[in-house]
């Protein structure tokens, strides 16, 4: 008799070729793609020339994005995409994003169809979990587990025992994916998830837009989650069909699948949440986060940018002005959400509200780049994470959120919920 499993555990027992994976049991199992970005391929590369690679295992599943650092912004930068480049073409890669026009590795994958339901994908990259919610087991790894991938198109995996996260209510005005995420991690803490999947039920779901999921699931390795995993439903089909790059074949769990716990989220009556600084699970209203100064906003990069996340901001900052302390960036996460940013009249209302636009890249997310923060200075970001030091200097401070508690920000110059703009 075939024992119940997640879909956690059918994924990496159907790439060890295995009928059952135990949770907790170590595994070797075939990859579907691997990724990886400006940050983690330098190093990548050396491991593959360490170990002797000379060809990757396959040149149409390995993906490499420059999104950190580009368009570059030194000379360490352009030597970083010059590698990759370099690297890319003797691999003869298919998918390779370069310069400053590539876009964010975790928005453009799913965006050009390239993960797909049913997939084991690694990326040197912990955001990786984004792609969980098109029902792909995905996960971070480290470089040197990234450089052996290259070669062989296989990693070890320890199977992660899985949460069910049930998801139910109404969503109210201006809630989104973010503040159901920022929920969740209320509830989880740092390390309620950790090394687990996390699996999403509940009568939410078929509400639950794509870019709403890809927000949720990008969010949860702050819960310290391995993976974080969404049915295959219409939602998905949908939003593949013209997309999918490869045929695919969906995994769901088995009926009496064995859950190591059951978390609920009843999202009746949420309202529009804030990460305080300096950590992703401290979170509150967005009308008691903090009453401190801000000064600076940006909506950019995988966990809240999307064109919905877009939308969403400019009807906040419609016929409104950012307020004369605070500067906002708004940086579209892919060429093709920018261009349909433009031709909506979305670019436009940021521009006449006194924002500014950035190119599709991470930009701020990761610091060191594009507005870099100074001492004592305040953000609100629709990042992924708020971390001491994050965007800039150590003594600043970031708050996460949406994009309507963001704009509403932006407006007011303080941590602000949308209705209170709107109102």
């Amino acid at each position: 008799m075939n024992q119940p499993q997640t879909m956690s555990q059918k994924i990496l027992a159907s790439r060890a070729g295995l009928p059952y994976v135990e949770p907790g049991a170590i595994v070797e199992a075939g990859l579907d793609m691997v990724l990886a970005n400006d940050v983690s391929t330098p190093m990548a590369i050396r491991g593959f020339k360490d170990i002797g690679g000379e060809h990757v295992f396959d040149s149409s599943r390995v993906v490499l994005v420059a999104d950190h650092f580009t368009p570059n912004k030194d000379v360490a930068s352009a030597l970083i995409s010059k590698e990759m480049v370099e690297f890319a073409s003797a691999m003869r890669l298919e998918h390779r994003f370069e310069g400053g026009s590539s876009g964010v590795s975790h928005v453009l994958l799913a965006e050009q169809g390239l993960i797909l339901p049913g997939e084991l994908v690694v990326g040197a990259d912990s955001r990786t979990v984004t792609h969980g919610a098109l029902g792909a087991f995905a996960t971070g790894v480290g470089a040197s587990d990234l450089a052996a991938a290259l070669v062989t198109g296989r990693g070890w995996f320890q199977a992660p025992a899985s949460i069910r996260v049930e998801l139910g209510g109404e969503l109210g005005p201006w809630i989104g994916g973010m503040d159901i995420a920022l929920a969740l991690l209320r509830l989880l803490g740092p390390e309620g998830a950790h090394y687990q999947s996390l699996e999403f039920f509940g009568p939410l779901l078929p509400r639950l837009s794509m870019e709403a999921r890809m927000s949720i699931s990008n969010l949860m390795v702050e819960s310290g989650a391995k993976a974080a995993l969404f049915p295959v439903d219409q939602v998905t089909t949908d939003y593949l069909r013209d997309k999918a790059k490869r045929s695919w074949r969906s995994v769901a769990p088995d009926p009496e699948a064995p859950y190591a716990k059951t978390i609920k989220l009843d999202v009746t009556g949420l309202e529009s949440l804030a990460a305080r600084p300096h950590r992703p699970h401290d979170v509150a209203t967005a009308r008691r986060a903090g009453y401190e100064p801000v000064n600076q906003v940006f909506i950019g990069s995988c966990a809240a940018a999307r064109l919905e996340d877009l939308r969403v901001a400019a009807q906040v900052l419609a016929g409104r002005q950012v307020h004369p302390r605070v500067r906002l960036l708004v940086l579209p996460p892919t060429p093709r959400i920018m261009l349909q940013a433009v031709r909506e009249g979305l670019v436009e209302t940021f521009l006449a509200a006194g924002g500014v636009m950035g190119p599709p890249s991470c930009g701020p997310c990761m610091g060191g780049h594009l507005g870099v923060l100074a001492a004592g200075e305040v953000a609100v970001a629709t990042a992924n994470r708020n971390y001491r030091g994050r965007m800039g200097h150590p003594s600043s401070r970031i708050y996460l959120a949406g994009p309507a508690v963001a704009a509403a920000s932006a407006i007011l110059g303080r941590v602000a919920d949308p209705a209170e703009v709107l109102s």
